[in-house]
């Protein structure tokens, strides 16, 4: 089936994101507006414009109702999904890298990096009270002096956050207390993604060491890894299938001098328990910065370097694939 080409951003994607239900598509960019969409057909529902610095994070509710972006202009902003209209503005010492609800939405996370003499610092925010987000006081403020935070995610039951470092490091931290409690380095390079898996009990990595690793999220166990020649950007687990699919390609600046083939641009496909590849999409004329499975399973999303977002839905032959064993 032909992608459908959502084309909204003047810059390189820099995170998609589906809501619970899968019938909306969020994008930001290294452009200052974030773009939802209709999954189904790619019209765009509309913008969020207040940002003056590029996109880094993006995140929705469980209801669809609230949405998160941070920025390179150092602010945190809370938006009403359905109207487009800022709810709440967070300012930071530095740009902000990461953030996320926690999976009730009552809480909200995010990190900024280590730049101007500041350190990277993690920070929770109460995300019910509107009022509470504008006065930008953090339930809990935790500062990281090593390896800046370059991805996050909640842990079970809401009581970690996960981070994914600059350095390969993967730390959990307790909200009871604010202090790491474990913290395990499996990887080489900068940890670029982590998503979890439906049921929250796992999640995969993408690093720029070239692998993605399929981790335990309660110990930090790793379980599986998926090998490739390229730096891994991305990388997501499918809600139905066994399946997980990676993208990434080489740095984007050495794009301009390299081929398309050579620059291995596709997203790829791994068996989740046997860590084969079994297929490849191609599409992207740069790097894939993020991609997505749609909740149903039945589809996935990738933005690239290049500023489009493609939308895949999967042929009957991909349903129908079965691994040898």
């Amino acid at each position: 089936m032909k992608p459908l080409m959502l084309q909204g951003h003047e810059r390189a994607i820099t995170q998609i994101k589906y809501n619970r239900e899968g019938d909306l598509l969020f994008s930001s960019a290294k452009d200052v507006t974030p773009n939802v969409w209709y999954s189904l057909n790619g019209e765009r529902l509309g913008t969020y414009n207040g940002h003056t610095g590029a996109v880094w994070c993006i995140d929705v509710d469980w209801k669809t109702t609230k949405f998160l972006s941070g920025a390179a202009d150092n602010t945190l902003r809370l938006w009403d999904v359905a109207t487009g209209v800022e709810i709440g503005n967070i300012s930071s010492n530095s740009a902000v890298r990461t953030c996320s609800f926690s999976y009730s939405a009552d809480l909200a996370s995010y990190s900024t990096d280590q730049a101007m003499k500041q350190d990277c610092e993690i920070f929770i925010v109460d995300a019910r009270n509107d009022e509470s987000f504008k006065s930008s006081a953090p339930i809990l403020r935790m500062t990281v002096p090593d390896s800046k935070v370059t991805s996050l995610i909640w842990g079970t039951l809401d009581h970690t956050i996960i981070t994914g470092h600059e350095d390969g490091a993967i730390t959990q931290w307790d909200l009871r207390t604010g202090k790491s409690i474990e913290s395990v380095k499996d990887h080489q390079g900068s940890i670029n993604d982590m998503q979890k898996n439906r049921q929250g009990t796992m999640f995969v990595t993408a690093s720029k060491d070239k692998t993605s690793k399929l981790f335990d999220v309660d110990d930090l166990s790793v379980h599986k890894v998926y090998v490739t020649e390229r730096p891994v950007n991305s990388a997501s687990l499918s809600p139905k299938y066994d399946h997980v699919v990676l993208g990434g390609g080489q740095d984007a600046m050495d794009v301009t001098t390299t081929a398309a083939q050579a620059g291995k641009f596709d997203a790829r496909f791994f068996h989740v328990i046997f860590e084969e590849e079994f297929a490849r999409v191609k599409g992207h004329f740069g790097p894939i910065n993020s991609l997505a499975f749609h909740p149903d399973g039945e589809s996935f999303s990738t933005g690239g370097e290049d500023g489009f977002i493609r939308v895949q839905s999967f042929d009957p032959t991909y349903k129908e694939f079965r691994f040898d064993y």
